[in-house]
């Protein structure tokens, strides 16, 4: 039933959102390195990789430069559209035809890259196995201030040690709730949330029935 959701509200988005899109687009492609959209392997069902899609916000190259895949609250490699693109959240539009095409869902785990997915417990995994990701889901809500959170440390090594230490294994527990968990009402209810999330930037996921309880390194930065 999920499925059928997906592609009704994929096609609906990318017809009405076309037009916003657009200028977007042509913006993208008259500043900075001239990319519309950005490519990056991610894996997905079945634990097999796809390319989730995204408009361009950062410099090609960025993962190879100083920073890593950690984003800074200033950081030099973003494009000059790209910071409004990414606090929006907008720059994550282009993977509707990644849910259109059936590689995501609206509503799921979010897509890791190899390197981040493989710290997840054999456990972790064998569940996230068994559905699609998705453009929103619980853990993008919980951690919608991600990178704010990692700019608290000021190493690149602190900012890893609390990452894989402590966001990952937590993050993990929370996209395995939401796979054994999942249903249409749970579908509806995280999409309203991600919606007030994007309107509010605060919203009560704490009290879903039978979440897992945070750590307690991470309870003041959610």
């Amino acid at each position: 039933m999920t499925r059928f959701f997906d592609i009704l509200f994929s096609l609906l988005a990318i017809i009405v959102l076309l037009p916003f899109m657009i200028p977007i687009m042509i913006g993208l492609k008259l500043t900075g390195e001239h990319d519309i959209f950005y490519g990056q392997e991610r894996i997905g069902k079945g634990g097999k990789p796809f390319k989730v899609l995204k408009f361009a916000t950062m410099l090609r190259n960025s993962p190879n430069m100083s920073g890593g895949l950690y984003t800074e609250k200033n950081d030099p490699r973003i494009l000059p559209m790209g910071r409004f693109l990414r606090k929006t959240k907008i720059n994550e539009l282009p993977q509707l035809l990644n849910i259109l095409s059936g590689d995501m869902s609206i509503i799921g785990y979010r897509p890791l890259v190899e390197k981040e997915f493989k710290e997840y417990s054999p456990e972790v995994k064998k569940e996230l196995a068994k559905s699609r990701p998705g453009l929103s889901g619980i853990g993008s809500i919980v951690f919608r201030n991600e990178e704010e959170i990692l700019q608290n440390f000021n190493s690149h090594e602190e900012k890893d040690k609390f990452y894989f230490d402590v966001i990952m294994p937590y993050k993990g527990k929370l996209e395995a709730w939401y796979v054994n968990h999942k249903n249409v009402f749970l579908y509806w209810l995280l999409l309203v949330m991600t919606i007030e999330a994007v309107i509010k930037e605060h919203t009560e996921w704490e009290k879903l029935k039978d979440i897992p309880e945070p750590p307690e390194e991470i309870k003041r930065f959610l």
